[in-house]
């Protein structure tokens, strides 16, 4: 079965880009796949100059800016790419529409879902384009799984699985260390949302998390590297996250289970990549092309893109990510209360 899974890019509309914040992921990952796909970075900026120190000869930049209204206000610039840390992102999304701009913006989208809807309602008001960078919806193992879903191929989505299968011994004395509910807000947002994709037609009920340091983490240590989340929906279909976060092997990964009344998908993302459909007694394996990194990137700006050029929403646009977010912060919430179930109420959307 082939299954088009690669990020697409429109035929005939390349327009100027300018990237908000020069971090460490818009090099490692923004950057690189912007350069693979030849698309119009217009300019750049970021509060910090050694931040952006680099960036026009390593990926092709054309302009580093001085200010962020020069950037806004330039006439080239048609679509936005928002990298900086949450505090700051809601301000920026806002100056970046008032200034008639499509944007991308990073995840997670904002701090708490009336901030996020508040930006969302302006980009609709505005008649622009809002996405969130949710780039783990292209990585190749999700998407492949996630058009499967959409296909039908295991019927009605029951259960979906997630295991950290992973040392988190690299978050100490980073900046993510500092960072509260790391292990939910920051890192398992993705995860949180592609299970919201996979049970697109069903309504969570309530989400319960735990977050705990494991036995061998150092004193210094201060993020939780284990981790679990559970999100229970109306029809009693269910998605638990598992984070071992002390996992010592050599082959290590984010292996997926999504259990379907017709048949089974299993993968992993993100270390040890693969993907399979399992069903009526046989198993069929893509070979798979592209990675997380960089590839996820170019399919969140990709996929905004399209949108643009044909005057739709696209399929990571920020309102279609309001549900995720919420049950991101209503994780944390129950994080905070040692597990005790967090009622999500009405889809945000």
């Amino acid at each position: 079965m082939k299954v088009e899974y690669e990020p697409k890019f429109p035929a005939d509309y390349r327009p100027g880009i300018g990237i908000i914040g020069c971090g460490g992921i818009v090099k490692h990952a923004h950057l690189p796949a912007y350069n693979k796909h030849n698309l119009n970075v217009v300019g750049a900026y970021d509060v910090s100059e050694e931040a952006t120190r680099g960036v026009k000869e390593r990926f092709a930049v054309r302009n580093v800016f001085s200010s962020l209204n020069e950037l806004l206000e330039h006439p080239e610039i048609e679509v936005v790419d928002i990298a900086t840390h949450p505090a700051e992102r809601v301000e920026l999304i806002h100056r970046a529409l008032q200034a008639g701009k499509h944007v991308l913006a990073q995840k997670p989208l904002a701090l708490d879902v009336e901030s996020a809807r508040g930006v969302v309602e302006e980009a609709e008001r505005r008649g622009l384009r809002l996405a969130v960078n949710q780039n783990g919806r292209w990585s190749p193992p999700w998407r492949i799984a996630t058009l499967l879903v959409q296909q039908g191929e295991i019927g009605d989505v029951l259960a979906v699985t997630h295991l950290f299968d992973v040392h988190f011994g690299w978050v100490t004395e980073t900046k993510f260390d500092k960072v509260p509910h790391w292990n939910i807000y920051d890192y398992s947002v993705h995860w949180i949302d592609i299970s919201r994709c996979w049970l697109e037609r069903k309504t969570p009920t309530a989400v319960r998390a735990r977050e705990y340091h494991t036995p061998v983490q150092p004193p210094e240590s201060q993020a939780h590297w284990g981790m679990w989340t559970d999100i229970a929906y109306a029809d009693g279909s269910s998605a638990l996250i598992r984070s071992v976060g002390c996992a010592r092997t050599e082959t290590p990964g984010h292996p997926f289970w999504i259990h379907g009344s017709e048949g089974t998908i299993r993968g992993s993302a993100l270390g040890a990549d693969y993907v399979e459909l399992e069903k009526d007694g046989i198993t069929q394996r893509w070979h798979l092309r592209g990675a997380w990194y960089p590839d996820g990137f170019a399919g969140t700006m990709g996929e905004l893109l399209c949108a643009i050029s044909e005057d739709r929403e696209p399929y990571n646009s920020a309102r279609h990510n309001l549900l995720s977010l919420q049950l991101t912060l209503a994780a944390c919430r129950s994080s905070d209360q040692d597990g005790a179930p967090i009622p999500v109420g009405e889809n945000p959307s």
